[in-house]
């Protein structure tokens, strides 16, 4: 277990944080999105928290699970955190559309090994 949750806790933290993007995003398109600057930062704030999650997930699991992306997703997190400025709110509205749902699918399924 690394820092004071384990695994299990911080794969949660990453499906809740997913789930709040889902919230955020009903019925809306590209040019809602690009529009409202609080549901773009609000989604940001949640990619953070899922970079910041999947960071701590051990090793072992990491290695079990290779096909997730985890350095990518904690190189995402980094970005949004020091070069906030420089963010294109396009690319994230591709991964929120094309990657978190296979995300969510995978983080799912490491989810149901652990129980």
């Amino acid at each position: 277990m690394r820092g004071k949750f384990g695994d299990g806790a911080r794969l949660k933290h990453m499906m809740d944080a997913i789930g709040e993007i889902e919230t955020y995003l009903v019925n809306a398109d590209f040019d809602t999105f690009m529009n409202n600057s609080m549901m773009r930062f609000a989604c940001i704030k949640q990619m953070e928290i899922i970079g910041e999650a999947s960071d701590h997930i051990s090793e072992e699991i990491k290695t079990k699970f290779s096909e997730i992306e985890w350095a990518q997703i904690k190189g995402m997190r980094n970005i949004f955190v020091h070069e906030y400025f420089g963010i294109d709110s396009r690319l994230v509205w591709e991964i929120i559309k094309h990657d978190l749902p296979d995300l969510k699918n995978k983080v799912a399924t490491i989810l149901k090994t652990l129980t």
